[in-house]
């Protein structure tokens, strides 16, 4: 019996041994991949840009063009139509002037087909329209460049706070661990009538304290993974392995100094080129308003069959010529889509010069964020040496007799806390970072390095 039970017990490990070997890591650089093909605003943001790629295509109509095809059948006994339709199908005879027949003519169908070409010889409306179609494309395509990188920056943002989530999590168990420690050390001295009741109570006090942090901090990260999940588009995938820890405090250094070496120039961010854009487009718009009231000069040239037999059956015939369209006052409708279009375009040139000036302090306040973050990470850092050194030292007052164990445990919630502070500093950075290259519209790639 023992024989069999050690292969039964190996095929059981063997696929969860194979599983755990086939967990993948999510790495930042794959939550970035992740998200720029899933994330849900960037894929808005693409619909949106092709949408506007649409209307710029749809104003060709006023440059290029036109070709239709027009098809029709008619049966008729009324005097005219018929006697058109004899004249078209070339069927007139000396016989069909007859009086009779003009006044009672039998009833005759006709196919009527015609191929039809139309080209704009002067169209102002619709050059400027296509002109604003065009800057209202290249405006939602910054407008969707600038929601890639926003995305990214916030995933940047999510995928840390996920880890370091996960990081709270085993400071807290490493706490609680000590913590249920201290207690069972206090029971023994309790017993041995070494340390009084309220020691042993107040040490269980401390010890629920961390567990009633450690209960929230798990359950704030599961809903870290499950927000980061929401951010990579994905939001039914939350099982992805995480880095049990955030980057040492030399690697986010490093690499926030990496990030703040480059300079940009806010004026160049995608959003305020999509304003901008914005702005020009709706300048060409109240143009193209404008341009309602002048004339419209096209050709055209058409083709043409009739027949009783079907379409395009008989003799074909063809007409040329030249309109011109001119309608200077249509009850009023080209005033109030000018007046319309002169609202669109001061509110744009509004939020134009909004953006920039937004796009100017935002990259004022990341930058003194940055250096903010930094600071606090070096004074974090400090205090987690100082604190567990602190708590070493009240550790072997305690080995000694000379201190109580409600000051070891305050010690060790001391160092706890500061640890807890330090994961939180160097998050603070890593986002500070990431805001900084995001308000000065430079790329977020080098925080990859923090994979690594």
């Amino acid at each position: 019996m023992p024989s069999l039970r050690v292969p039964f017990v190996v095929l059981i490990l063997l696929p969860l041994a194979a599983a755990g070997a086939g967990a993948q890591t999510l790495t930042l650089a794959d939550a970035l991949r992740r998200a720029d093909a899933r994330a849900y605003p960037n894929r808005v943001a693409a619909g949106r840009s092709t949408e506007a790629g649409g209307r710029a295509t749809g104003a060709l109509r006023g440059v290029l063009p036109t070709l239709r095809a027009e098809n029709g059948w008619a049966r008729t006994t009324d005097p005219l139509g018929a006697f058109g339709a004899t004249l078209r199908q070339r069927l007139v005879t000396p016989a069909a002037f007859e009086p009779a027949r003009l006044n009672d003519p039998a009833p005759i169908s006709n196919f009527g087909s015609a191929v039809v070409v139309e080209l704009p010889l002067l169209d102002p409306g619709g050059l400027l329209g296509r002109r604003a179609a065009v800057r209202g494309r290249e405006a939602a395509r910054s407008s969707e460049e600038w929601t890639r990188t926003s995305t990214r920056a916030d995933v940047i943002r999510t995928y840390f706070g996920a880890v370091l989530a996960e990081e709270q999590v085993a400071t807290l168990e490493a706490a609680l661990a000590s913590a249920r420690g201290h207690v069972r050390e206090a029971d023994a001295l309790h017993r041995n009538g070494v340390v009084t009741r309220s020691d042993l109570l107040l040490a269980e006090v401390k010890a629920g304290e961390i567990e009633a942090d450690l209960s929230a901090t798990r359950s704030g990260m599961r809903l870290a993974r499950r927000r980061l999940a929401v951010a990579l588009g994905t939001p039914a995938d939350s099982a992805f392995t995480l880095p049990d820890s955030l980057p040492p405090a030399a690697v986010v250094r490093d690499v926030a100094a990496r990030a703040a070496a480059d300079s940009g120039e806010p004026a160049n961010r995608a959003d305020v080129r999509a304003a901008g854009l914005g702005a020009a487009a709706a300048g060409a718009d109240l143009a193209r308003a404008r341009a309602a009231f002048l004339p419209r000069l096209a050709t055209f040239g058409r083709l043409d069959w009739n027949s009783g037999s079907g379409p395009y059956f008989g003799r074909e015939s063809w007409t040329v010529g030249v309109m011109l369209d001119w309608r200077p006052f249509s009850g009023g409708a080209e005033l109030g889509e000018a007046q319309a279009a002169r609202g669109r375009r001061a509110a744009a040139e509004a939020q134009a010069e909004g953006a920039a000036a937004q796009a100017r302090l935002e990259a004022s306040q990341a930058e003194d964020a940055l250096g903010v973050a930094l600071e606090r990470l070096g004074i974090a850092e400090r205090a987690v040496a100082q604190s567990g050194e602190a708590h070493r030292i009240v550790a072997r007052k305690y080995e000694g007799g000379v201190t109580s164990v409600v000051e070891l445990l305050d010690a060790a919630a001391a160092e706890t806390r500061s640890r807890l502070a330090f994961s939180q500093a160097r998050y603070e950075v890593i986002a500070a970072a990431a805001a900084r290259r995001q308000a000065l519209g430079l790329d977020l790639e080098v925080l990859d390095a923090l994979d690594r």
